[in-house]
């Protein structure tokens, strides 16, 4: 990849443009707290070629989401849970107004 490639993948959310001392600053917390995250397989960093953690501005927000929690009081194992339940729960939503719509769109179809 040359550095014209590198730079045009910046505006990628899953682009993993940022080591693990960058992505705790940006969050304001700690490196331990980005390694507890994976631990409990909220975020999944990806790796450089040197074994270093890369992670991308997509995970950063779901590490800033658990941030809140944790930061209201939440144990971090919680924390991760309940975000992993709540994108569960969008996801179903999602699907079921999908289905929704096919089937209006079906059922005024069959009526017309």
């Amino acid at each position: 990849m040359t550095a014209d490639d590198s730079y045009g993948r910046l505006d990628d959310d899953d682009y993993p443009a940022y080591t693990m001392g960058r992505a705790a600053e940006t969050l304001g917390t700690t490196p331990a707290f980005l390694r507890a995250l994976g631990e409990h397989r909220l975020i999944t960093p990806l790796r450089s070629e040197g074994g270093h953690r890369r992670y991308s501005r997509y995970q950063l927000r779901i590490a800033a989401r658990a941030r809140e929690l944790v930061d209201q009081g939440t144990p971090i194992e919680a924390a991760c849970r309940i975000i992993v339940l709540q994108d569960q729960l969008e996801e179903a939503q999602r699907i079921n107004a999908e289905y929704r719509r096919a089937t209006e769109t079906a059922h005024s179809s069959a009526v017309a």
